[in-house]
């Protein structure tokens, strides 16, 4: 155990993924765990280059934690009512400490603001400050001032300013200090560029504030954003916590969305499946726009179709699965072997090479959320129409083509039954489009490649000594994907084939209660096998058992997915049923999505009938 861990009283490793709040200003997020330690920060941006990263690996790597010096004897969090401010209570021998912690909406920097306030007794605290650029691997040039600290390295400058006395300790910024019943203390994290406007060095420091002025501003920022939310049906606090998280994933500039803000968060501890989520899945940004939407959130859904259209332009078939958060395309994949992972779970990934994959199901992803989400100009509506036309009809070109598929697996490339169906999603999400505006395209040619996807799916996609769909043609094994076959209209609920599938995947696919994504056992997938259940699966479960009527086994599941969620109703990828903990990257946005729709879909706000988006 290093100096830095023993003086700062942190474990080895980073806290349990449920101990952590999200705390954001939409174009960066940290993670704030229970003991009041920021351990994940990319700055100044999602993707950029972690400057806290003590997740996934030590003290060592990077963290900043304001607490009490004695151990507390209880510690209670909550999210300010409809925003995204922490608020965490220590209750010690000696008294009662409240920290709050949020990112105020961007002006020219980014900031992370805390605020310590005294609520009974006088309690002893402890800060330790660590700065750690290049996720981990910078340690910067500290100069202590007359308002904190100045940390410099290369291009990155941040700048702490806070009136309690700081010194230097092991290479971190130490400081110990006395809180009482009635005081507030404030500290605020800026970040900045280290070079002038003139390429010359060094820059001014990034302005002062108020951070007390700056809270206000925060909560009236993400009091008048929920309060733009439409949807009054039931679990309306899990849908608008889970939509004000879905917010903060968004990068404001660009309308991209990211899929989570974490980087190898394992989906099994001491496993090797640890991927780079701080990047946009068109499957997932498709998915969220249309909650967005549904939920009364034009605005976002017309920014996102923007990001969509300058992403994806140009030649068909160069449409990529995952671009960066401005539209990028290069999202070279590495190991970042200095850090040691998450207890200990490596590779460490940073950057992502499923960009470089076919997965044919993002083509009807993206049609059905073209189809419903509006245009904000003229001149983008007619892109958009030029550009979906375009990818129709590269579709039809090559939706026989075997391909990677919805779980990015590295194994080899199949005809994966959801790839096919989501085909068929594209073709006919854009035949009734172009039929209802009097678009210009082939619809002709889009009807034939329709029904004959149609005719095959239901021929070799489902096994009839099963009878349920399978994960791919002519396959015996189960894939949660195929839950989506009746969501998107496919097929009506009440077929029998989508009610078997149903029936299969809880026979075969469910542990301790939660729907795993397929059996990685018995189904090659190029890694080795174990994982936690997917929890949207097991959301999409809930839809499907609502909408066949089997409603009370819906709610008892939806109600358990609930329970799960951890103390300021955040859910990770997946869930660990054996040691009963959250893994995978966190907060996962497509675990979010999927509790989202499924409270649409009991709420009767939805059916599949109607595209997503619709209001009934």
């Amino acid at each position: 155990m290093s100096d830095i861990q023993k003086k700062s009283k942190l474990p080895l490793h980073a806290a349990k993924i449920e101990d952590y709040a999200l705390i954001g200003d939409c174009e960066t997020a940290a993670l704030v765990s229970k003991s009041g330690s920021i351990d994940w920060l990319c700055w100044p941006s999602f993707s950029s280059a972690a400057c806290f990263s003590a997740l996934l690996g030590t003290a060592d790597h990077g963290f900043w934690r304001i607490a009490p010096t004695r151990e507390p004897k209880s510690i209670t969090r909550r999210y300010l009512p409809g925003t995204l401010i922490v608020e965490t209570t220590f209750t010690t021998p000696d008294g009662v400490v409240a920290l709050i912690d949020f990112m105020p909406p961007r002006g020219n920097n980014s900031d992370v603001v805390r605020i310590l306030r005294g609520v009974s007794g006088k309690v002893k605290m402890h800060m330790d400050l660590a700065v750690r650029f290049d996720f981990g691997r910078t340690i910067p040039w500290v100069t202590h001032t007359d308002f904190g600290l100045r940390a410099i390295a290369g291009m990155d400058l941040v700048v702490l300013r806070t009136k309690v006395s700081l010194k230097g300790e092991e290479m971190k910024t130490v400081s110990d200090f006395t809180i009482k019943a009635g005081d507030e203390i404030p500290f605020t994290l800026t970040y900045g560029s280290a070079m002038g406007k003139d390429g010359n060095s060094p820059t001014e420091d990034p302005r002062s504030f108020s951070a007390f002025t700056a809270f206000d501003q925060t909560v009236e920022f993400w009091k008048e954003w929920t309060a733009r939310n439409t949807f009054q049906g039931e679990y309306a606090e899990a849908v608008e916590r889970s939509l004000i998280t879905l917010k903060a994933l968004t990068y404001k500039p660009s309308g991209g969305i990211v899929a989570a803000p974490t980087a190898s968060l394992p989906e099994k501890i001491g496993g090797q499946r640890n991927w780079d989520y701080r990047f946009c899945w068109l499957r997932d940004t498709s998915f969220t726009l249309l909650v967005l939407l549904q939920a009364g959130y034009a605005e976002e859904a017309a920014a996102w179709r923007r990001w969509l259209i300058r992403a994806i332009a140009g030649a068909p078939a160069q449409i990529q699965t995952i671009y960066g958060i401005c539209g990028e395309r290069q999202l070279t994949e590495y190991k970042a072997d200095w850090l040691p992972g998450y207890e200990n779970s490596s590779p460490v990934n940073i950057g992502n090479a499923a960009s470089t994959q076919f997965q044919l199901d993002v083509f009807g992803e993206v049609a059905a959320a073209l189809t419903r989400t509006p245009a904000a100009e003229d001149d983008i509506k007619v892109s958009a129409s030029a550009v979906q036309a375009q990818l129709i009809d590269h579709l039809c070109k090559i939706w026989e083509e075997p391909d990677d598929g919805i779980w990015e697996t590295r194994g080899g490339r199949k005809h994966f039954t959801h790839s096919k169906v989501m085909a068929w999603v594209a073709l006919d999400r854009s035949i009734k489009h172009y039929e209802q505006f009097n678009g210009k395209g082939d619809i002709k040619r889009w009807k034939k490649n329709r029904d004959l996807i149609h005719k095959q799916v239901c021929e070799k996609g489902f096994n009839k000594k099963l009878n349920a769909f399978t994960q791919s043609y002519g396959s015996k094994e189960l894939d949660a994907s195929c839950l989506r076959i009746g969501l998107v209209g496919f097929l009506p609920m009440d077929d029998p084939r989508i009610i078997g599938t149903v029936d299969a995947i809880q026979k075969r696919l469910m542990k301790n209660g939660l729907v795993e994504r397929y059996d990685t056992k018995t189904s090659p997938d190029g890694l080795p096998p174990g994982e936690g259940t997917f929890l949207a699966c097991s959301f999409w479960l809930v839809t499907n058992l609502w909408l066949i009527g089997r409603h009370d086994e819906a709610r008892a599941l939806y109600d358990r997915l609930l329970a799960l969620r951890n103390d300021v109703g955040l859910l990770s990828e997946e869930y660990d049923t054996i040691g009963n903990r959250m893994v995978g990257n966190f907060p996962q946005a497509l675990s979010h999505i999927a509790l989202t729709h499924a409270a649409f879909a009991i709420s009767g706000a939805w059916h599949p009938d109607l595209p997503l988006g619709s209001k009934i």
